[in-house]
């Protein structure tokens, strides 16, 4: 487990539209945001609908799933929760 990993969020079920520039926007105010990452396809470029986002700290991090998690974001209720270390 790396250190920032109670710092690090998985973030889904974003709108298609979503860059790393607006999830950044979405957390930032939160508390200090180290990396918002938009995941997208490997080939075509599109979002794949989630995302990594990486606070300071963890009580940044645990306040921003309390507050985010089942916001509206672009008409989509987003899902907020720590991101887990396993890869698909």
């Amino acid at each position: 487990m790396s250190d920032d990993q109670g710092n690090r969020l998985f973030v889904g079920n974003l709108p298609w539209s979503t860059t790393d520039q607006h999830l950044l926007e979405a957390f930032e105010q939160l508390g200090p945001v180290i990396e918002a990452k938009v995941i997208k396809d490997h080939y075509s470029g599109r979002s794949r609908g989630f995302g990594f986002v990486t606070f300071e700290n963890s009580s940044h991090a645990a306040e921003a799933i309390e507050k985010m998690n089942g916001f509206d974001m672009g008409g989509r209720q987003i899902r907020v929760d720590r991101a887990s270390s396993q890869r698909r």
